[in-house]
């Protein structure tokens, strides 16, 4: 029997990183998926690949699509806006990334069409960083309707799943699930500046470490002082 597969939209970083090990427990073989979208340094990229590595995977896609930056209007792809350090807000902030999700599982979902993967994960969370409009479950429901209306495999009876186990909980109770799955979070990357040692300031390192806290576990990777 064939074994099934999912494409894993694979950042680097502690959430996507964390789907690697919950779809691997969940019997799929594994097919990552990487963007370079522009964003302000290549970081992420690489701690994807060790990720792989560390996973042993037989095919890593690393997919270019750095358009994302010419079009701009994120802190993350225009380098003349300012990252964020102030915390995380209620409205939507300015890493916000213009349809990055939806691109992305779009991408995804053609991928997982052509390997013949049964779902795709994805690491969107409601909780933490609430006001992303991508990473709410009413979009997760609506794109799953679009690709499978707008794919071969959805209207011949394949559907695709869109696998989001991390939209209901917190970074803590996210870094207790892959802690438990032996998640190789000292080789993520989760701060926005890309250094070799996390700025531990941005909005994203605050999140991280707010989480290893309330999750009773020490961080493995350096921050600066």
């Amino acid at each position: 029997m064939a074994e099934k597969r999912a494409v894993v939209v694979l950042s680097g970083g502690l959430d996507s990183t964390t789907c690697m090990g919950i779809a691997r427990e969940q019997g799929y073989e594994l097919y990552p998926l990487t963007f370079h979208y522009g964003q302000r340094h290549s970081r992420e990229v690489e701690q994807a690949k060790q990720v792989a590595a560390f996973y042993r995977i037989r095919e890593h896609r690393i997919v270019d699509i750095q358009f994302l930056n010419q079009i701009g209007g994120s802190a993350l792809t225009d380098s003349s806006m300012e990252v964020p350090t102030d915390g995380a807000e209620e409205t939507i902030p300015d890493t916000y990334v213009p349809a990055r999700n939806m691109i992305f599982l779009s991408l995804a979902a053609a991928y997982a069409e052509v390997i013949g993967a049964e779902a795709v994960y994805i690491g969107v969370s409601a909780v933490d960083y609430s006001g992303y409009p991508d990473c709410r479950p009413s979009f997760i429901e609506s794109m799953t309707r679009t690709v499978n209306l707008a794919t071969k495999a959805g209207a011949t009876g394949s559907e695709l799943a869109i696998e989001t186990p991390l939209i209901r909980w917190s970074k803590a109770e996210t870094i207790r699930e892959g802690l438990r799955l032996g998640v190789p979070y000292h080789l993520t990357t989760s701060c926005y500046l890309g250094g070799e040692i996390a700025c531990g300031h941005c909005d994203s390192c605050r999140l991280r470490l707010k989480g290893f806290a309330e999750a009773g576990a020490e961080d493995p990777i350096v921050y600066a002082e």
